[in-house]
């Protein structure tokens, strides 16, 4: 007895596939792969805005902790006569009581200010700083030594003193000195960490979270900072210092 065959109207045998051919498989596995390349770089820049945007919510919060400080001491900015405050590991202990859970002295080097107790992520760290953590104790902004220093200093000094300082004492500055609280940065991210190539405060080139005096921040680039008494968009060494601006 002979199988039987459906045939079609036309005559021809209809056949019940089984599964995808090769052919197919491989068209398949090309389209997912295409929608792939261009789906991952959105996702990508989604998520470093978010962290960009964390960061920006960091340094608003690092605002108040300062804005606290200066109504508790006079209107006096931070000034603890360390010519290295400049530097976040240095700058965060006169803040700590107005910043929240950025860690305590190491228990193993209490007097030494560069290492802490580590408590985890927190507003001194931007999540897109993969330096910070290695180098500088998790913290990854800096304070302009504009705030320490007279204008006349910031006026004669050179990158290297913000090194050296053996001719420059740190004098407190106070808030009213500020001549232009919009335009002159009080803390800013040390590295371009939103993009793909990580600069210093000394290069022209990429951007960076800033935090004003006034209190709003900004996503700039450094092309938009003002050249500071050495040329270079450098907010520690602002023209005039407290009184000079970084911002048109």
């Amino acid at each position: 007895m002979r199988p039987h065959v459906f045939r079609s109207n036309c005559g021809n045998t209809l056949k019940n596939p089984l599964g995808f051919t090769l052919i197919e498989l491989l068209v398949v596995i090309a389209i997912i792969a295409l929608l792939a390349a261009m789906l991952f770089p959105v996702f990508a820049r989604a998520r470093e805005t978010a962290r960009r945007t964390t960061c920006l919510s960091n340094l608003r919060q690092i605002g108040l902790a300062f804005q606290m400080y200066v109504d508790d001491h006079g209107g006096l900015y931070p000034n603890t006569g360390n010519p290295y405050l400049w530097m976040g590991r240095y700058w965060r202990w006169p803040l700590e009581s107005y910043l929240a859970c950025v860690g305590d002295r190491d228990p193993e080097d209490p007097d030494n200010p560069l290492v802490s107790e580590e408590k985890g992520p927190h507003i001194l760290i931007c999540p897109s700083d993969l330096s910070a953590p290695k180098k500088w104790d998790s913290t990854s902004y800096g304070y302009s030594a504009a705030f320490y220093h007279t204008p006349r200093q910031i006026n004669r000094m050179t990158v290297e003193d913000l090194w050296q300082y053996d001719d420059f004492p740190c004098i407190s500055q106070s808030e009213g000195e500020v001549a232009f609280p919009a335009q002159k940065i009080l803390i800013a991210e040390w590295l371009t960490n939103h993009e793909e190539k990580k600069l210093g405060w000394w290069d022209w080139y990429g951007a960076r979270n800033y935090l004003f005096a006034d209190g709003h921040v900004r996503y700039l680039p450094a092309a938009k900072i003002l050249p500071s008494v050495t040329g270079l968009p450098d907010p520690n060494l602002t023209v005039d210092g407290i009184r000079g601006r970084d911002l048109q």
